[in-house]
């Protein structure tokens, strides 16, 4: 663990009774320190539009900064007392682990499942599902943005205080049991952190640190993050070590890098991580929609492969609108292309873009360089009735394409629900307390959807979920029963944690082919020259090809033909 000095962001405990305070302010004239129960203190200037005070106060006192005639939370507050325009909170981040030798897991072991924590209700309710996950086959669970956000419901992408746990999900302290329970079943621990944005609401800096955002770029959320100021990188390098040491988080999925607008901010990210926490496994993935390959040559594990979810999606359900446009030609060499090489685009023209080209090559990567997925939050969330495939497409090709997303070598992230079959939706929700903000959230939503002729009508736009609508969030719960895609998963993962995991490390792409409309074969050869076969049909019709004579580990044996909804797997020695 680093210690406390380490961080000069967020209040500094020295000893049980005294507390130093710490503020970035560079736009401020004088900063007031306002703690419960006492007079307020002047801060005293440092260097660089720094604000510091030491008090005798300990854990547990609440407290704000009074800048003219607002008060604001630390943008570092480790804890709030309510929401995020409320009081901070000093915390004693002294824990006592019950498992402090846990060193993690390696990377090739690796299978993600993807949750929300208000949905299955805070971390203690996570942590009634860890046994059930972990008998399953699940190596890692994910936890979406946890970082301080308005309101008691959120996606977690709206996040202003990237250093606090929502009290909705529970304490710091009950997060850490959670990681701790973890890891006593044998389970690591990931966390999405948000580092290209901040929520609309309670964001403060701009305020008093107006030098944190570079007006001259821009991104989706306004003003891009000024990753050139020296502070601003301190911050969010600070707060990765911070999940990563003080709470014991075995890895961390970088949210949208391709929303960073600074080349260097994120190499330097992954050195700091890798020189700073040792003597275990730590993983770090990003999720980046251009394709750019070069933060996988530095430091980071893996990238979130869209391109292979997209083609999955309009093979098993035949959708060709927005993104999936780009993958509507071809689907089948796409799908070989991505599983050989990860990425479908690596600098062609993309038709969603306007002819755009996106993407880089894909050279020196292995398949685990890669996350893949048949659903995710965005995936889901993002339309319009948050559908999930089990009722978009024929069962038994959704299980088809399950046995090859989890036999395949690439890394397999499952999303909370998938593995019991849910039916439920996963719509998008937001909390937000101001009328005129819920408003706009809602309005600007649907009108998203109204390039889309199933919702060039106005009624039919207006039948979108209202994302401030508390329904919206309880209608998202999944169901979590036991049933035959349950055993499902269990047979693949462990068919994949026997066959494939002792083996992934160097894997290479061997080739692969189309056979059918719908239909492929990919090979992959290991390190000691074994080779890893995948014939997967999601087609209406039979396919043929060439098959090992052998005994397939998953499916029947088959001559030279492959039936619709059907995959089959060998795994031949050298």
């Amino acid at each position: 663990m680093l210690a406390p000095s380490r961080y000069r962001f967020g209040p500094l405990l020295e000893g049980d009774t005294r507390t130093r305070f710490r503020l970035w302010a560079p736009g401020a004239d004088r900063v007031l320190l306002c703690t419960e129960g006492a007079p307020d203190i002047m801060m005293s200037p440092t260097e660089r539009g720094w604000y510091e005070a030491d008090v005798e106060c300990g854990p547990g006192t609440r407290y704000r900064f009074r800048i003219g005639e607002i008060s604001v939370p630390d943008p570092a507050s480790r804890a709030q007392a309510a929401d995020v325009h409320s009081a901070s909170i000093v915390m004693d981040d002294r824990y006592s682990w019950k498992h402090e030798d846990w060193r993690g897991r390696p990377w090739e072991e690796v299978v993600l499942y993807e949750l929300h924590a208000g949905i299955m209700g805070g971390f203690s309710g996570v942590q009634q599902h860890l046994t059930r996950l972990a008998d399953i086959g699940i190596t890692a669970i994910e936890l979406m943005p946890i970082a301080d956000f308005p309101g008691a419901r959120n996606w977690g992408y709206d996040g202003v205080l990237p250093f606090a746990p929502d009290r909705a999900y529970g304490t710091p302290d009950e997060l850490r049991a959670l990681i701790d329970a973890a890891h006593e079943r044998g389970l690591m621990v990931f966390l999405d952190v948000v580092y290209n944005h901040f929520g609309p609401d309670g964001n403060y800096l701009p305020t008093y640190a107006p030098q944190f955002f570079d007006q001259t770029k821009h991104t989706p959320w306004g003003a891009a993050i000024n990753f050139a100021q020296p502070e601003v990188r301190r911050f969010f390098i600070e707060n990765a070590l911070y999940w990563l040491a003080d709470f014991r988080f075995d890895g961390l999925r970088f949210d949208a890098v391709h929303a960073i607008c600074d080349e260097s901010f994120l190499p330097e990210l992954a050195r700091e991580i890798r020189e700073r926490v040792t003597g275990r496994h730590i993983h770090l993935v990003l999720e980046n929609d251009d394709n750019d390959t070069k933060l996988l040559h530095s430091g980071f594990d893996a990238q979130w492969d869209d391109d292979l979810h997209h083609v999955f999606h309009v093979l098993l359900t035949g959708e060709s609108r927005g993104y999936y446009e780009d993958y509507a030609n071809d689907s089948s060499a796409k799908l070989v292309r991505g599983l050989m090489e990860g990425f479908v685009y690596q600098g062609e023209p993309a038709s969603s873009r306007g002819g755009a080209s996106r993407g880089h090559p894909a050279t020196g990567l292995t398949a685990t360089s890669f996350v893949s997925f048949l659903q995710n939050h965005d995936q889901i969330g993002n339309r319009a009735f948050g559908e999930r495939l089990t009722v978009l497409t024929d069962p038994k090709k959704l299980e088809a394409l399950t046995a090859l997303q989890l036999l395949a070598p690439q890394i397999p992230l499952i999303f909370m629900g998938e593995e019991s079959g849910a039916a439920e939706p996963f719509l998008y929700f937001t909390d937000h307390q101001d009328e005129q903000l819920a408003a706009a959230v809602r309005d600007g939503r649907r009108r998203e959807f109204a390039r889309f002729p199933e919702f060039s009508d106005q009624q039919k736009r207006a039948q979108i979920p209202d994302p401030n609508d508390e329904g919206t969030f309880h209608r998202s719960r999944p169901s979590f029963n036991s049933n035959e895609r349950t055993f499902l998963y269990r047979r693949l993962l462990e068919l994949r944690r026997k066959w494939l995991v002792p083996r992934l490390k160097g894997i290479r792409a061997q080739g692969g082919e189309v056979i059918g409309p719908k239909a492929v074969v990919a090979k992959w050869r290991f390190q000691d020259g074994g080779l890893l076969t995948i014939a997967s049909n999601l087609g209406d019709a039979t396919a043929l090809a060439v098959m090992p004579d052998t005994q397939p580990i998953w499916g029947s044996r088959l001559d030279k033909e492959l039936p619709p909804a059907e995959t089959a797997v060998w795994i031949e020695n050298p």
